[in-house]
């Protein structure tokens, strides 16, 4: 029986402890907006908006990275273009250089051969010029042999043998 008691004392309505019950809940509600929602309501702003700041902070930071990437792209890009150029204009240069080496080497050839041409032209101005003053010389000795003697066919025969010997013996110049 002292179930029973208790079992109808549990559900039997009380309104005095019905309205103190709404009072405390009244009163636990205030105290608890005062001092633990207001607290709490702003820490879950406060964190709402940290998530969002960091992700547009995210966003700024990617959008700035891929900015960065299509720099870098582009500077590499550009960077051989201006090597490959650089490749080629030196591929010129050389290239000139190389003819103008030849152009010099074959003006220098060409002068060198003009000089050999005149030198040899001198040389053999002056070797006709050598054995036209010993013609000259031999004549006037054969000249001078034949006035000094008159002579008749065996001794002209005889002088012009030994005058052709003494010229073989002569050494040659």
């Amino acid at each position: 029986m002292n179930s029973l008691v208790l079992a109808s004392s549990f559900t039997d309505v009380k309104p005095g402890l019905i309205i103190w019950t709404w009072i405390t809940f009244i009163v636990v509600l205030f105290i608890l907006r005062r001092v633990a929602w207001g607290p709490l309501l702003k820490s879950v702003e406060d964190r709402e908006k940290n998530i969002v700041n960091a992700i547009e902070s995210a966003k700024r930071e990617r959008a700035e990275a891929e900015k960065l990437l299509a720099e870098q792209k582009t500077a590499v890009a550009q960077a051989r273009q201006e090597a490959a150029e650089q490749v080629r204009k030196t591929q010129a240069d050389l290239e000139k250089f190389r003819e103008e080496l030849m152009a010099k080497a074959r003006k220098e050839a060409d002068d060198l051969k003009a000089e050999a041409r005149r030198t040899i032209d001198e040389e053999r101005v002056r070797a006709v010029a050598d054995v036209r003053a010993e013609a000259v010389k031999l004549s006037l000795q054969v000249a001078e042999k034949l006035l000094s003697e008159r002579l008749d066919d065996a001794k002209h025969q005889q002088l012009a043998s030994q005058f052709v010997t003494d010229l073989a013996k002569r050494p040659s110049a």
